[in-house]
Order: C-alpha cells, then structure tokens, then sequence
C-alpha cells in the first residue's frame, strides 16, 4: 500500500485523495475533540487516549513497518516536544471553556500560520483567491471569538482566558501540522511515521492523567474511562492519520486549511451530543470558516 500511495504523489488523484483525507479528517478531529471534551475530566480522557493509541501501535512500531533511518530520531523528539506542548494548552482551554466556544478558536488560529509555514519550508504558494479564503476562515473565527465575549454567560469569568488558551492551542496546531507534515515526508515509508508517531506520542499523557486520576478525591470508574480512550484511539488514527497522509500526497496549506471545516462537524457535535446551544448567530460565524475553507480548496 505505501508504494502505491508514494506512486500517487504530486498527481491529480493524489490531490482529490488527499481533498478526501483532509475532509474526512475534519469531521473525526471533531469527534476527537467532543470525545476528549465530554463527561469525563479532559485530561483524564486525553491520557487514556494517548496511552490506548500508544500501546496498540506499539507492536507495529517495532515489529511491522521498517525502522525509521537515523535522520527521523531528531524529527521525532521535536515532534514529541511539540505534541507535548499542544496537548497541555489543548487540555487547559477544554477545561475552561465551553466546547462549542473554544473550539472554533483552536481548529482556525492554525491555518493563517501553517500556510505561511508551508510557503517558508515547502516553497508552497497560494492564488488570491486562496488568500482571500484563509481570510474569510479567520474573519468568522474571531467574529465569533468577539460573539462569545459579548454574549456567552456559562463560565463568564474563564471565558477570556480560555479564548486566550485557545489562541495558543491554535498556534501549536500550526507548529505540529508543519512539522508533522515534513516528517512524513523525510521518511521513505509514510507508515514508519505513522506507527512510530503513535507509538512515541503515547508516552507523556498518561503520566499526567494517572497522576491526576490518583490525587482525585472522588476518582472516576477507570473502565468507561479506558473504553472512551480505546475508541478515542481508533479515531485519532483515522483523524491524524488522514491528515498527516493527506500533507505528504498534497499541498499542506491546503490539506490544513480544509480540515477546519470541523468548526462545522463540531457545532452540530456540541449541540445534538454534549447538549450545548448554538444559536443562528453562531452557526453563520461558523459557517464563514468552513466557506472560507472551501475557497481556499475551489481557488487552487
């Protein structure tokens, strides 16, 4: 499969694979994110999560797919570090904010800085209608950013900072989607990075959630627990996965930008699953960033 997959690279089917990936990717990342967000603590869950992904990629790491080259170690420790950091300001923006409100924020401060990356490190560039989507995509992000402030009650004193933690969350997607992206594409086999990806990125979280999970006067049933992470792992190979594949066939600008389309997946997620209103208002806001997204696509 990787050798028709690399066949695929820089060609027409390679970039309506990758449209589908990306997409595809969009509506799991919002699942991941309700998933990590729902009735448990965020970084209870967010550990169970990395330590079921983790352990089930594990044999393959090691024992399936070829052993990354020797140039992948330093790639990887950098992804790790950077993974790290994304996922504590991700689990301190869930535990401060509202789902619906904080996550727009998180999934589209990220595109504007990834495209601009992607111009630096991939030499990627983008027609004015590209732009002019990037800018419709952030426009509806901080016009619902500003919505909020003005108008969302429930946890009224945190709502600030969890914007503000938003915001560098969303800087943290930009940084791991690059480099992400240029990992994938160092390595001769892009399911060495994939298996090894999991496999390292297990090792951090669940450290913090079981150290957590202890000090918890009242502590939640660990087997819910660990069901949510196992299924929270399936998903996350399909979202990360899809995505991470979708930069090494095509554009990763465009590949990032796409998946913000889950600001759409994840309004209907927050008010159908976790029982959280949207309004009209919210859903317009919402709906500019996935137009937004897909000017990007249609101006290519």
């Amino acid at each position: 499969m990787s050798d028709w997959l690399i066949s695929l690279e820089g060609t027409e089917a390679g970039h309506q694979l990758a449209l589908i990936l990306a997409l595809t990717a969009a509506f799991l990342h919002a699942l991941f994110g309700a998933l990590q967000k729902g009735r448990h603590d965020p970084w209870l869950s967010r550990g169970a999560i990395d330590l079921s992904y983790g352990i089930i990629a594990a044999p393959f790491a090691l024992f399936v797919v070829p052993w990354p080259e020797p140039h992948m170690w330093p790639i990887f420790a950098a992804v790790f570090v950077v993974h790290v950091g994304y996922k504590l300001a991700q689990s301190y923006t869930y535990a401060l904010g509202s789902y619906t409100v904080v996550y727009p924020v998180v999934r589209g401060t990220g595109p504007l800085f990834t495209v601009i990356g992607a111009g630096f490190i991939f030499g990627e560039s983008y027609s004015l209608a590209q732009w002019a989507g990037v800018f419709a995509l952030l426009a509806g992000i901080y016009a619902l950013a500003v919505y909020n402030l003005k108008h969302w009650h429930l946890g009224r004193a945190l709502l600030k900072p969890a914007l503000a933690m938003a915001v560098l969350t969303g800087l943290f997607v930009a940084a791991y989607t690059t480099l992400d992206a240029y990992g994938i594409r160092a390595t001769m086999n892009p399911f060495t990075f994939l298996a090894w990806f999991f496999f390292i990125d297990g090792f951090f979280m669940p450290v913090i959630a079981g150290v957590r999970w202890w000090n918890m006067a009242d502590r939640p049933a660990l087997g819910p627990l660990m069901g949510r992470g196992v299924l929270g792992a399936f998903v996350a190979y399909a979202s990360f996965g899809s995505i991470m594949m979708a930069t090494r066939l095509d554009s990763v600008g465009e590949a990032a930008v796409l998946r913000e389309t889950s600001t759409v997946f994840a309004a209907l997620i927050g008010w159908l699953v976790l029982g959280e209103k949207v309004g009209p208002r919210r859903v317009a806001m919402m709906a500019l960033i996935a137009a937004g997204a897909v000017l990007v696509e249609m101006g290519g």
